[in-house]
């Protein structure tokens, strides 16, 4: 870069991508400090060798900030949904979207059916409620817990594939 590079002559490209053509080094040094820039060897194999006119710090930045970005990963979460033994088929088919919504955005999703009163007579209901989601979910997640109950709730996990 800059007084770095000792080759001469040298193929040269500028800032907007158009090509200058080959110069002497030193003509392209003054360009680039014309307009505030750097002069950086882009292609030190190519004979004549090509440089560019840029703005380093800032290439230097973007490259960084696109490395940065690719290494995020998603952190995973629990997601619960709460249902009812005597929740409808329109809200079993609306609870079950937003599942898969959760799925597929690599969220684990935790399915809670709650008992209250005489509904506790009933568990298979909510068990049927519970199988019922997971087979139509089993296409985009695996189960992590089966269905069981946990005091007044019946609760079964389900991950992602």
């Amino acid at each position: 870069m800059n007084e770095q590079i000792r080759i001469s002559p040298i193929r040269v490209v500028n800032f907007d991508g158009e090509m200058l053509g080959v110069i002497e080094t030193s003509e392209a040094q003054a360009r680039a400090t014309e307009v505030g820039m750097d002069l950086v060897e882009v292609a030190p194999n190519e004979r004549p060798p090509v440089c560019r006119i840029m703005d380093y710090g800032k290439f230097k930045y973007e490259q960084k900030k696109k490395l940065s970005k690719n290494t995020k990963q998603h952190q995973v979460q629990l997601k619960e949904i709460r249902l009812r033994p005597k929740i409808g088929e329109h809200d079993v088919d609306f609870k079950m979207k937003k599942a898969r919504d959760f799925l597929l955005h690599h969220d684990k999703v935790k399915l809670t059916v709650m008992f209250k009163g005489r509904e506790n007579a009933h568990h298979e209901r909510g068990l049927d409620i519970l199988k019922s989601m997971v087979n139509s979910l089993d296409d985009i997640a695996k189960l992590e817990k089966p269905p069981g109950m946990d005091g007044r709730m019946m609760t079964a996990i389900l991950a992602p594939k």
